[in-house]
């Protein structure tokens, strides 16, 4: 521990050469603004010239600009050699990766939680965990103790190094060595202490006992006091005292730190130097200062101290400024670590070290989910395109050119402002082709509408647009409400799916009516169209929609009755783990199973508490009726008396599932080798080391997470944990040169081995680590393999519930409050409230029935699974409330207009409103149903709940907006005793001796 002298010869100023990235020439710059921002309208100007046409030439040169800006982050990643995919940032569950939430342990924390607090954890974390701030990290606050962590594409194993990032402390102190010669009262204190501070007559602590981080032996020279101590795992170790400086303004910690840097120590080895600010150096100076070498040679020690324990305690040769080093034992990744984790800061409050809920997914599912959303985008783009090109011809060219360049300008702004592409996300942009539909169907049945009437084609064209204008923007508006109460509510992937939705909605207004228009007038102005033929379906109807008003509403009322009895039946079983709390996990068979067997099976052993979804990897035809992934209501709390963790739970349960049947699980045994004693050196910290096999390929990840749940069991003779922190260890692959199971697929970054070697720092004994192996080999011959094991908390689930609820509350009084702006009057907001909240109501009651159903015969003929409501069905509940209003302020738009200025609503004004729109109704929920039907049926697993909820959402929202909403309205208008009512039965009085 004083081997290495702390003196301004090894502490010399490290006023590192930082060379600038080599960035972009300034005329490199030059040139892509130009290309940027004068190209377009250069070439608009152009292109109006060859055209004849110069007054469309800013509007030309605009839509050529914003094509151009979206293209660029794809541009930008092709011309450098990368493939255009990088331009898109993709969320955990595309990706791969982690979602973590921590808690502040309030228990162990000396300050106030406040706001500020919490702000300047957040920052502290983000700077740990990104320190170049390049990465797609996310760190933000959750409610008033909780941090979430989100990090894409990171294996498993590089989850654990970041867990440990997050929860270290991060404090560092300096301080004098006591020594018994400059130190007498305070050394005589401390032996009569019994707690390790030692405090004067005021009660100021003035020295405490600090344990010192390495097991090597401490040094007693020059008089230092050291003395030995029994861990709680039972080791040894040793505790030094340490003068401490009652003024807290005085004390040396690393608030001073300006950088800390990696350098190397007079042998060459790595270390850590840093630079304090001017406080700091004038600080450090005057310590140094005053603990000089005495005259008679007699020296002094400088404790530094990390995380409270003692790292190295150096003699003090000469008076040290606002510069210095750290020197010990570092390995390369040690050494990166700490640099982290001192730059950032040390934590405001401490966190508890694991967190309370956790969810990941391993890169290869992330690809496997991300080839099925391409798929089913690729699918309902063509089905869409081919569909309006087959019904509208032309004018369905147009469309099919403005949705193109939709897609394009969503995942340009995408890019642009780096938004996260997440699953529920991937099913927005796929929602957004279907409903980009309905702007451009709204003009074009306006335009048909024109002509019927005899308008030339200009006249029709400009009569189109202008009169579906309105209608257009307030129909989108209430979705964008929609989104951004989700965006400011939801989750990571929920935020994913309302940033696609709000950038999918504008930009398709954009595209219809600036763009189609555009398109349009330069077609007619040059004589290249004279007609605009279109296939009429539907044609004029005289349907007395409001005369079966009664049949519908009984209907409904019985579809609302028998839905809520059955979720009131299922109780807890309709929500997902999000909202009850639990444990998800992954696992696998040796062979393929049929998905019935397997869940009838858990369902015994679960006791019906179970969703289980099955698995299939693209890239991997074998992987069918293999892979499975189970959820269930089973979490740690549960088996607190047993002293299991869920994953064992789950395990055993497992194995009392499928014991005695053909459904063999995967299970690989283990062998370990000789618990070797490492010494403390340069690359390898002071510990033990032990070689691992296996009978098949396992990731290291997977070998950590089965070490540390065998470590946490082992107890103290009292019975209490012995280890309340899990000692830091690692575990690789055996040889660089052994053979791994890689998939083909670039993303699979975590490799698989058959032998591993673990290495484990000194916090660990040797005996415990064998009896923790013995279990673990136990363990893993006995029960299945999980590849995959999250938990949710059940006190962040029901904050979950919260939101969600939340979430639906504010979206409605938004949506009323619009609408009733728009409209004047609040019975409109107040009808389509109503008509809202029958959608909702049906199609969880639909979502119920469905769940109950899948397990009959009904249930693999449509698809059916047990469907659970979780964070992205709230989505879609959402996504059916702004598709259900689209269709009902279209027709109240109408209503609207058929009225104009009479102050009588009669039911012959709304049916006659219902017919006007019943084409555009019926031919909008036909592409959209196009849509959610394609993503419903190859979408894959992750999306299922959520495209069932669609599907249904898109007859129920239809069939409300015409035998919900309008009639409401037509009663709410009409109350008795309103000027409405008195005019309409005027209105109707007069028709009646009209006709008479």
């Amino acid at each position: 521990m004083t081997g290495i002298d702390f003196h301004s010869a090894t502490l010399l100023a490290q006023e590192a050469t930082e060379k600038a990235p080599s960035g972009v020439s300034a005329v490199t710059i030059i040139l892509i603004l130009l290309a940027v921002f004068v190209l377009p309208f250069i070439l608009g100007a152009v292109i109006s010239r060859a055209l004849k046409l110069k007054e469309y030439s800013q509007k030309i040169g605009l839509v050529l600009f914003v094509a151009i800006v979206a293209a660029t982050p794809f541009i930008w990643q092709i011309s450098h050699g990368h493939d255009w995919r990088n331009a898109i940032r993709l969320g955990i569950d595309l990706a791969g990766g982690s979602n973590m939430v921590f808690e502040v342990d309030q228990g162990k924390s000396e300050k106030e939680l406040s706001n500020e607090v919490m702000d300047q954890m957040v920052g502290a974390i983000g700077r740990r965990i990104n320190p170049s701030g390049t990465e797609e990290v996310t760190v933000r606050k959750v409610g008033q103790s909780r941090i979430e962590v989100i990090v894409p594409g990171a294996d498993t194993e590089d989850v654990q190094r970041i867990k440990s990032l997050i929860t270290r402390l991060g404090s560092l102190e300096f301080d004098i060595v006591a020594n018994r010669r400059d130190h007498p009262r305070e050394v005589r204190l401390a032996m009569e202490a019994k707690g390790k501070d030692v405090r004067d007559n005021e009660g100021r602590v003035i020295a405490s006992w600090r344990e010192v981080s390495s097991d090597e032996p401490f040094s007693t020279d020059d008089q230092m006091v050291v003395r030995p101590y029994t861990r709680k795992d039972g080791t040894q170790g040793q505790e030094v005292l340490v003068i401490i400086e009652p003024n807290e303004d005085r004390r040396i910690t690393g608030k001073y730190l300006v950088r800390a840097r990696q350098s190397t120590d007079q042998n060459g080895a790595p270390a850590v130097a840093f630079t304090f600010n001017a406080r700091g150096g004038t600080l450090f100076s005057q310590l140094t200062s005053k603990n000089r070498p005495s005259k008679d040679g007699f020296h002094r020690h400088l404790a530094v101290l990390l995380d409270g324990k003692v790292h190295s305690a150096p003699r003090l040769i000469d008076t040290i400024g606002s510069e210095g080093q750290i020197t010990g034992n570092f390995t390369q990744k040690e050494i990166t670590d700490l640099l982290n984790v001192l730059n950032a800061g040390a934590l405001e409050v401490p966190l508890k070290p694991e967190p309370v809920s956790e969810f990941s997914i391993s890169p290869l599912l992330g690809v496997d989910v991300q080839q099925k959303g391409k798929q089913a985008i690729i699918i309902a783009a063509v089905a869409v395109i081919v569909f309006m090109l087959i019904y509208y011809r032309f004018s369905g060219l147009v469309a099919n050119i403005c949705l193109t360049l939709n897609l394009l300008l969503v995942m340009g702004a995408m890019s642009f402002i780096n938004a996260t592409f997440t699953l529920p996300g991937l099913a927005g942009l796929v929602l957004t082709i279907g409903m980009a539909v309905d702007a451009n169907v709204l003009i074009f049945e306006r335009i048909r509408e024109e002509k019927n009437r005899g308008s030339s084609l200009r006249m029709a064209i400009n009569n189109g647009f202008s009169r579906a204008f309105t209608t257009i923007v307030d129909a989108n508006l209430t979705t964008l409400i929609v989104a951004v109460v989700l965006y400011v509510i939801g989750t990571d992937q929920v935020r994913g799916f309302a940033v696609t939705l709000f950038i999918g909605i504008v930009m398709s207004m954009f595209t219809a009516l600036y763009v189609g228009r555009l398109i349009f007038d330069i077609f007619e102005r040059k004589r290249w169209i004279s007609d605009l033929k279109m296939m009429s379906i539907v044609g004029d109807t005289s349907i007395d929609f409001l005369g079966k008003r009664k049949i519908t509403g009984a209907i409904s009322v019985a579809l609302i009755v028998i839905g809520m009895g059955v979720v009131i039946a299922r109780g807890e079983e309709n929500l997902d783990i999000d909202f009850t709390g639990g444990t998800m996990v992954t696992f696998e068979f040796e062979d393929q199973q049929n998905i019935d067997e397997v869940r009838a099976s858990l369902q015994k052993a679960f006791n019906n508490s179970i969703t289980l979804e099955q698995l299939e990897l693209s890239n991997d035809p074998t992987s069918e009726g293999r892979f499975f992934r189970l959820r269930t209501t089973m979490n740690d709390a549960d088996l607190e008396n047993s002293g299991q963790k869920a994953a064992d739970g789950i395990r055993e349960k497992l194995n009392e599932a499928f014991d005695g049947t053909d459904h063999k699980l995967r299970k690989v045994t283990m062998d370990f080798g000789e618990v070797k004693k490492l010494t403390g050196s340069a690359d390898s910290p002071a510990g033990t080391e032990v070689e691992l096999t296996f009978s098949g390929d396992l990731k290291p990840s997977t070998v950590e997470t089965y070490l540390k749940e065998e470590i946490a069991k082992i107890k103290n003779e009292d019975g209490s944990d012995k280890y309340e922190r899990i000692p830091e260890f690692q575990v690789q692959g055996a040889t660089a040169g052994e053979k791994e199971d890689e998939t083909a697929d670039a993303s699979e970054e975590a490799a698989r081995h058959k032998k591993m070697v673990a290495q484990f720092g000194p916090d660990l004994s040797a005996a415990d680590l064998e009896t923790a192996l013995a279990e673990m080999k136990t363990v893993m011959a006995t029960t299945a393999v999980l590849d995959e094991v999250n938990s949710f908390d059940s006190s962040v689930a029901s904050e979950m519930q919260e939101s969600a609820l939340m979430a639906m509350l504010i979206s409605l009084v938004a949506i009323v409050a619009y609408i009733w702006f728009r409209f004047q009057r609040i019975t409109f907001g107040l009808a389509a409230v109503v008509a809202l909240v029958h959608d909702v109501l049906v199609v969880l009651g639909l979502v119920a029935l469905g769940a109950y159903l899948s397990n009959t015969a009904l249930g693999p003929l449509m698809g059916l699974t047990d469907f659970k409501i979780n964070l992205p069905m709230i989505a879609a509940f959402l996504t059916i409330v702004g598709y259900s209003l689209n269709d009902t302020i279209v027709v109240f738009d109408r209503i609207r207009e058929v009225r104009g200025k009479n102050p009588a609503l009669t039911t012959g004004m709304v049916n006659e409103s219902l017919n006007q729109t019943l084409s555009r109704t019926l031919l909008t929920s036909l592409t959209t149903l196009i849509v959610v039907l394609i993503l419903y049926a190859i979408g894959g697993e992750g999306i299922h709940g959520f495209a069932y909820c669609l599907v249904l959402g898109v007859f129920v929202g239809t069939y409300s907006s015409i035998f919900i909403a309008s009639p409401v309205l037509v009663w709410l208008m009409n109350r008795p005793g309103s000027a409405t009512a008195r005019a309409t039965q005027e209105s109707e009085k007069q028709a009646s001796v009209s006709n008479s």
